[in-house]
């Protein structure tokens, strides 16, 4: 395999390393089982499903937060 340098990937268009980028993420998505979870991740997932279950109404939906999200940040660019 050939082994390229940043600054080599910095001469090609930003549009072909974008497309390298996702090239890349979909080779790693295809090889998912491979990759192991640390221990810590889980813990914290175990965590999170645990005060999920005592308080399932706590919290807010995605798509709730994501406008919210979208909205400080729209806010923060048009003043």
């Amino acid at each position: 395999m050939k082994t390229i340098s940043v600054s080599d990937l910095a001469e090609i268009p930003i549009d072909q390393r974008i497309r390298l980028v996702e090239d890349l993420w979909d080779s790693i998505t295809e090889s998912i089982e491979e990759i192991e979870i640390p221990a810590w991740h889980k813990t914290e997932l175990e965590k999170r499903l645990r005060e999920y279950d005592l308080n399932p109404n706590e919290g807010a939906p995605w798509s709730e937060v994501k406008k919210r999200i979208i909205g400080r940040d729209h806010h923060a660019y048009s003043s």
